[in-house]
Formats: structure tokens, sequence, C-alpha cells
């Protein structure tokens, strides 16, 4: 079936298996659950599938506000059906869908998927950005790994 014939669905905690099924296809997540996968689907903003008949062969989420700020993950094309456009048209339909017309969702990948990235419209997140007071600030991404909270003191 041609890309173009593929279905475009929402995702809800009822796709939880058939979604762990692609993650496991590439070793992705293979410690979670179903389950938590399921619980994920419920509290993720906008969940997005293709499927080809009734068989699900790509994903992506979106977790965002809708007004400020949108995050994708978890981009995924079954191992079977890749180069057959399916991440395109997958992305073209989260960037398309009228809840994200006020903001320019954003995304981490590995290096040798920029380039499909920027085919479709997405460039290099800048590493500054103009401040409030007018200056140019550097950003860096943090992430917050389990464990006690530290006292830095003074703030």
């Amino acid at each position: 079936m041609d890309a173009a014939d593929l279905d475009v669905v929402d995702l809800d905690r009822s796709d939880a298996e058939e979604l762990l099924s692609r993650y496991r296809e590439y070793g992705w997540w293979d410690e979670r659950e179903r389950e938590a996968v399921a619980e994920a689907l419920a509290h993720t903003d906008l969940a997005i599938g293709l499927r080809d008949g009734t068989t699900l062969v790509a994903s992506a989420r979106v977790i965002t506000d809708f007004v400020y700020y949108a995050r994708v993950y978890d981009v995924i094309v079954a191992a079977d059906r890749r180069g057959e456009g399916l991440g395109r048209k997958l992305l073209s339909a989260i960037l398309a869908d009228d809840r994200l017309a006020d903001v320019n969702p954003v995304l981490l990948c590995r290096d040798g998927l920029v380039p499909f990235y920027e085919s479709v419209g997405f460039e290099p997140y800048p590493e500054t950005v103009d401040a409030p007071e007018g200056e140019d600030v550097e950003l860096r991404q943090l992430i917050h790994v389990d464990g006690e909270l530290e006292d830095a003191g003074g703030e």
C-alpha cells in the first residue's frame, strides 16, 4: 500500500500493545510494560499513528500546551516499512494538525536522522535565544534523573 493510502489515526491507551511491539522491533524500551505504555498514551496530548488496514505501521507522540511548546517524541516506523515515505506522512500529519497551528514543534534525534527531519522542515534549534533584556542567552538542554533533590542553597 502506498503511504498516501494509509489512514492517519489518533492513538489511545487501547493501542499500547501494538505500539510496544513497534518499539521492540528496534530494541526500544524492552523493560517497559504494556500498562505503562497505555498510561503514557492516555496522558499524551497528541498521539498520531498510521494504519495499513488494522496494522499500526508508524506513530509519534507530542507533548504540548498548544500555545507555546510542543515536543515530538517516539517517532517510529515499522522496520519492514522503512523507506516508503511513512515517516514523512506521519510528520506531515502532525505538522498539519490544527491544534499545533500556534507552536513550532521541536524534537531530539540521532545525528544520522537530521537530514530526514530537515527534509520535512525541521531546523537545528538555536543554541541562543533573545532574552527579555535584549541580549542573546545560551541555552543548554538538561535532564533531572531520579535521586534526591540537592540543596543548592540560595534559591
